[in-house]
């Protein structure tokens, strides 16, 4: 699609799969608006199987680091090269990216406006990069301001939208149950989905016992299908080597949000996850080891949330049939908020 008057070129990068729900519902509109839109992403994770699933067409670059801090630094560096060369010939007027250091590097390497959009304050080592290069830097209004102001984020760059970022990229979305049957699983049990702790994430590098413990307790219970979304490839293989008899593994991607939607519990040790849960009325415990940021503070006052320290603890226990509250909001408004970084960038030209 080529640019016209009034329209611009916006590069996406999309380095972990939870990018990919978010940004599925932007492009259209972005498109819709007559702007040249590139997607470019990273391997990791389930982030390439997810864009081949909603079938966004994209350009890959690079992949993660792993655990080590020098693996992750050489990473960084490798992928940065390469988008600051694919960058520069295309002469982008603007870089969108949801905590993607990779695209904050380059895009001030080559001085494109760069959008950093986040919803943890936590990641500490992230934000220094992502925030502080950004010329608009967008979160959630239950980050309080203060927390962010280390990172470079003065009144002036930062915008806030209300809500969960979730309930924007969920507001189009109707549940397949199909899923069900393509996981073999018994809808005369108790459906739970399980998401295992980011290993692999800076600001959550102590191991989590309690999820091993959540997956002995549920894995051996008859009533129940647990069904284990792992994020890493060593992940999986961990799972699938515990052979217990009522965890479920996809092999593949799968459609995550319809398997949520339609779950009786939803246990997770990440974020976005947990407000999938939420957004679409799920009942959802985290097993979170890391600090709290403000969007689940937010949520765990509200009783959206519910911390998890003992997997007995856990109410395993189907969920009535229409019984979930589902709060829907216009993704539009992430769109305006994402080009009026033009606005407050100055030209390059």
């Amino acid at each position: 699609m080529g640019t016209g008057e009034g329209t611009i070129k916006i590069w996406i990068d999309m380095s972990a799969p939870a990018h990919v729900l978010f940004f599925r519902p932007i492009l259209p509109i972005l498109e819709d608006l007559g702007h040249d839109v590139v997607v470019t992403a990273r391997e990791y994770a389930q982030t390439i199987d997810l864009l081949e699933l909603h079938r966004i067409p994209h350009r890959r670059l690079g992949r993660h680091g792993g655990r080590r801090r020098l693996a992750k630094g050489t990473a960084l560096a490798r992928r940065t090269g390469s988008m600051t060369r694919l960058a520069r010939r295309r002469a982008f007027d603007l870089a969108v990216g949801h905590g993607s250091n990779d695209l904050a590097l380059a895009a001030r390497a080559l001085r494109i406006p760069a959008v950093n959009i986040h919803d943890y304050e936590y990641a500490v080592e992230q934000h220094h990069i992502g925030f502080r290069l950004a010329r608009r830097a967008i979160t959630p209004e239950s980050i309080p301001p203060e927390r962010l102001r280390r990172y470079g984020v003065t009144d002036r760059k930062l915008v806030q939208f209300p809500g969960l970022k979730e309930e924007y990229f969920l507001a189009d979305f109707e549940p397949d149950a199909r899923v069900l049957d393509q996981l073999g699983l018994d809808r005369g049990r108790v459906v739970v989905v399980l998401r295992p702790p980011p290993d692999v994430s800076t600001y959550h590098r102590k191991a989590n016992p309690l999820f091993p413990r959540l997956l002995s307790h549920l894995g051996r219970r008859e009533d129940v299908h647990a069904v284990v979304l792992p994020r890493t490839l060593a992940q999986r293989h961990f799972v699938s080597g515990l052979r217990l008899p009522s965890l479920v593994v996809p092999q593949r991607a799968v459609d995550a949000q319809s398997l949520i939607a339609l779950a009786d519990l939803v246990v997770s040790a990440g974020g976005t996850m947990n407000r999938e849960a939420a957004a679409l009325g799920t009942p959802v415990y985290t097993t979170f080891g890391g600090r709290l940021g403000g969007v689940d503070e937010e949520l765990i006052r509200s009783g959206r949330l519910r911390p998890l320290t003992d997997p007995h603890a856990l109410p395993v226990q189907r969920r009535p049939e229409g019984d979930g509250r589902r709060t829907r909001r216009d993704p539009r408004l992430i769109v305006d908020l994402v080009l009026g970084a033009t606005e407050a960038a100055p030209s390059r030209r």
